[in-house]
């Protein structure tokens, strides 16, 4: 730009949670300069008829050109200025800065506004001297029992069942068909269902349950009040349904060999023992998790901050990804509802970054290869493969950031009292 940061008037002003408003006055010199230049540009590039090419003069391309010089002005002064006033005083934002107001007349001096969001400064003065509750972790025979009858069930086969009435947990194939005064409308549909596992709703299911393989009926269904599609809640249909087939479940016994088909196991003992290591390993981290976030908000409470809007914001649109094809007020309202539950996880990001860099916790680049060498270790590869892969899926910062977070709640858990329930 034509003006240095020194000419510029700069008024700097603190908003709630993080947010800032700069508001600068760019000098009309510099202003009518920076246009004089933008009109000549583009009088060398117009071809009009009655002028020579590259010698349109000002008033000319003004007359007929101003509207759209004095948008090419307005953003490239503003956006200039913004980031000199940013430079000047220090600022670096975290959110798009948004101009909230532009005042500008003719040879007269620019002024705009822009809001925005700064990266938060936490101030943590207690870290420690937290009493935390973890969870019993205990494994009962019911909940293998549950694991074990889970895996017969996914190993169970299909078979054809004819005679029996259908009844819950077989699967059915059915044509359905819309009806309108008794008569077809439209073609058939093919289905396949698990009868009892609310795949549709309750009065087909309740239908498909008085006829035999093979026969046909007809049916009036009221599709439910809590029916995900809203639009449709309460709606009436006159259905054709025929049952073409059913299968029920052949699942296995719990033997040996039942256990040696699912993997390296010797026997059926081998597969529970597994099983109970699994579990056990599992409420471990459950327990660590609950650890881990009783510590955070222990943290939080003792040293309460806000968070900026728009860091909210990114959390929330992470969670839930593409909303193009939704309705946008639904969106909204959707939004507003996960704001408090976003600020808490966007609060619990920050608490171990700023904990991380105030105890030099951060992963360094020898833990890093360190872990890197033992998942090669157990997966049988090489370490530079292994490196390569996490880059590649963009996995290795997540493999930092957990490192991190355990040098963290480690150092957390020795400031304070970790009861065992």
């Amino acid at each position: 730009m034509t003006t240095d940061a020194s000419n510029l008037q700069i008024e700097l002003e603190e908003q709630d949670a993080w947010r800032r408003r700069l508001t600068v006055t760019v000098p009309a010199g510099s202003v009518q300069t920076e246009r004089n230049k933008i009109i000549q540009k583009l009088g060398g590039r117009l071809k009009l008829p009655g002028f020579r090419k590259g010698r349109i003069p000002a008033n000319v391309v003004e007359q007929r050109f101003g509207s759209a010089v004095d948008q090419e002005l307005l953003d490239k002064v503003i956006g200039e200025a913004y980031r000199e006033a940013l430079q000047t005083q220090s600022l670096e934002p975290i959110s798009e800065g948004q101009v909230e107001k532009v005042d500008y007349e003719p040879r007269e001096d620019l002024t705009f506004s822009i809001s925005f969001d700064v990266q938060p400064v936490i101030d943590l003065e207690r870290l420690g001297g937290f009493s935390v509750q973890r969870p019993k972790v205990e494994v009962v025979d019911e909940d293998i029992d549950r694991v074990l009858d889970r895996l017969r069930d996914q190993a169970g086969v299909w078979k054809p069942v004819e005679e029996e009435e259908p009844k819950d947990g077989n699967l059915v194939s059915l044509e359905i068909q819309r009806l309108e005064e008794g008569e077809p409308s439209g073609e058939s549909r093919p289905y396949e269902i698990v009868l009892g596992d609310g795949e549709a709703i309750p009065q087909v299911e309740d239908a498909v349950r008085t006829l035999a393989v093979g026969q046909t009926g007809d049916f009036t269904v009221t599709f439910p009040e809590d029916f995900p599609d809203e639009s449709r809640r309460g709606e009436v249909q006159h259905l054709r349904i025929t049952l073409q087939a059913q299968k029920e479940k052949e699942t296995p016994e719990l033997t040996d060999e039942f256990a040696k088909s699912l993997g390296d196991f010797e026997d059926l003992e081998t597969l529970t023992s597994r099983v109970r290591e699994d579990l056990e390993r599992e409420a471990e981290d459950q327990a660590e998790s609950a650890v881990r976030v009783q510590l955070t908000e222990s943290l939080i409470e003792a040293n309460p901050f806000e968070v900026p809007r728009s860091m909210a914001e990114r959390y929330i649109d992470s969670v839930l990804g593409d909303t193009s094809k939704l309705d946008p007020e639904m969106v909204v309202e959707t939004k507003e509802k996960l704001r408090p539950e976003a600020e808490k996880a966007v609060k619990r990001i920050l608490v171990v970054e700023r904990v991380a860099e105030l105890e030099s916790l951060t992963a360094t680049e020898d833990e890093v290869d360190d872990r890197v060498q033992d998942i090669a270790e157990k997966n049988d590869a090489k370490p530079a493969q292994v490196y390569a892969n996490l880059q590649k899926a963009g996995n290795l910062e997540a493999l930092e950031r957990e490192i991190t977070e355990k040098k963290v709640f480690d150092f957390l858990k020795n400031e304070s009292t970790i009861n065992q329930e």
